[in-house]
């Protein structure tokens, strides 16, 4: 007697091959048959007939860290197919850290000091343990963490007996199951970090088979320097390398996608290198003076001092105030921006890749957040792969299940094979589609039938079944294996 049994239904598997049309029967908690006949017997049968079903989407860029904690339910993220994140990404998590006052920017993108509670990276895994997650969690460690927790002050790079400190704590979360380390170097809170102190850090990843990610020390004129950097970080320690939100930022650095991507393409001849990216031309984070531009476009998504200007335009703001944009900024952080910088041509260059992968970054405690967090992996399906025809469907499902699965060593993940866990999503290829928007982004996409974690529906026709079934996923083995180098 199997558990659930789904069909008959179009299978993507995450692989990138061919659908096929199959039953697809699922027993405590994994897939327990792939091909059952109709009659099979189940105690649920759902009708698959106009579905796809494809593995469940893994979001391998979030700031999710605390709130699979404080907001178990993850409905921004159930309610489109993820089903698993990854934390801890651009050098920011909510372990291990021990704060002294308020958390540091970009820090405060994952909330106040009250939900800093977790000085060691076991004491977070068991507080996700506690909480029962919708989702399964996955942890990077964050660079700008250890930094706070050893150094006095950001703005300079750290002595060699602080490096040794932060690669003790790094070493004792690799232990426990970490992923790896993930740096924000384009944030002043590590930009004075100098290549050394980065390399000494990332080669206590060897020791484990762990990863480095990196938000780019910069994704403006500078980028493709910046790529060497994190290439070169990776070579030292010999180490994958995944670059964050890969993008070209700024009116300057419109159309130089070509550029960038052949320089992965370089390295990737020569090392294991991937990226992500999100389906939008608008990046969200902090309110830094250093991008306030009449350039294009900037959208206040929160403000400490002033928290009515949330959803408002930079430059109404300033209207309204009869300031300057940089006078304006300066008076409204600590706070946090949506900047419309970058070119639709250079984003769908790069999400159309065959090294990148899909990943929200989505910043769950906005009030007025980017629509990224409700729609980023429908508006792949749909927008980009159905309407646009960017790349096939089975391939779009690929970069968020298979590709993904690989790359994060997330075992028995990613596919639809028996014996995987049965981490599945169903919906509708003709009508899945985001439907969040910069004016109205709290909104749940469209086309999304189901959702299983671990073989419990946690998401049902517009719902939340209120069974959260998520687990802490801690890394197994080495993640090299999860790469390949490319051919000549």
């Amino acid at each position: 007697m199997y558990d659930t049994l789904i069909g008959p239904v179009r299978v993507l598997d995450g692989s990138g091959g061919a659908e096929f049309r199959a039953n697809v029967a699922v027993r405590d908690g994994r897939i327990a048959a792939i091909g059952v006949a109709d009659d099979a017997p189940a105690r649920t049968r759902i009708d698959g007939r106009g579905r796809v079903l494809a593995p469940g989407f893994i979001d391998v860029h979030t700031h999710d860290d605390t709130n699979v904690i404080r907001t178990p339910g993850m409905l921004p993220k159930l309610s489109q197919g993820v089903t698993t994140v990854v934390v801890g990404n651009c050098g920011i998590s909510a372990s291990p850290v021990r704060l002294r006052g308020e958390p540091p920017d970009p820090m405060n993108l994952l909330g106040g000091a009250d939900d800093f509670r977790y000085p060691t990276f076991a004491d977070y895994t068991a507080a996700i343990d506690r909480a029962r997650p919708a989702v399964n969690v996955a942890a990077l460690i964050g660079h700008t963490a250890l930094r706070n927790n050893h150094m006095d002050r950001l703005d300079r790079a750290a002595t060699p007996e602080e490096i040794d400190a932060m690669r003790a704590q790094l070493r004792e979360a690799l232990a426990h199951g970490a992923i790896g380390l993930s740096t924000g170097l384009a944030y002043a809170s590590a930009f004075n970090a100098d290549t050394r102190e980065v390399q000494a850090l990332a080669q206590t990843l060897d020791e484990f088979g762990g990863l480095y990610t990196t938000h780019l020390r910069s994704e403006f004129a500078e980028i493709l320097d910046a790529m060497q950097e994190a290439f070169a970080v990776g070579r030292h320690a010999r180490v994958p390398v995944v670059i964050s939100h890969l993008k070209c930022a700024g009116a300057g650095n419109w159309g130089r996608t070509t550029e960038v991507l052949a320089s992965l393409e370089g390295a990737g001849r020569l090392q294991h290198v991937g990226c992500d990216c999100y389906p939008y031309s608008a990046s969200s984070s902090t309110l830094d003076l250093k991008q306030v531009t009449d350039d294009f476009d900037i959208d206040i998504t929160w403000s400490a001092p002033h928290p009515e200007q949330a959803g408002r335009k930079l430059a109404d703001i300033a209207r309204d105030w009869d300031l300057p944009l940089l006078e304006t900024a300066r008076r409204l952080q600590p706070a946090g921006a949506v900047y419309h910088g970058m070119r639709e041509d250079d984003v769908r260059r790069v999400l159309a890749h065959r090294l990148t992968m899909i990943g929200s970054d989505g910043l769950p405690n906005d009030p007025h957040p980017h629509p990224r967090l409700w729609g980023a992996f429908p508006r792949v399906l749909g927008h980009y792969s159905r309407d646009l025809g960017l790349f096939p469907l089975a391939e779009a499902v690929h970069k968020m299940t298979g590709l993904s699965a690989a790359r994060f060593g997330l075992r028995d993940r990613g596919l639809i094979r028996e014996g995987h866990w049965a981490d599945l999503v169903l919906f509708d290829p003709e009508t899945v589609r985001d439907r969040a928007t910069f004016d109205a982004p709290l909104q749940s996409a469209a086309g999304i039938d189901g959702v299983w974690v671990n073989g419990e529906l946690s998401y049902w026709q517009g719902q939340a079944t209120g069974d959260r079934a998520g687990r802490w996923l801690p890394r197994q083995g080495d993640l090299r294996g999860g790469f390949r180098l490319l051919a000549d």
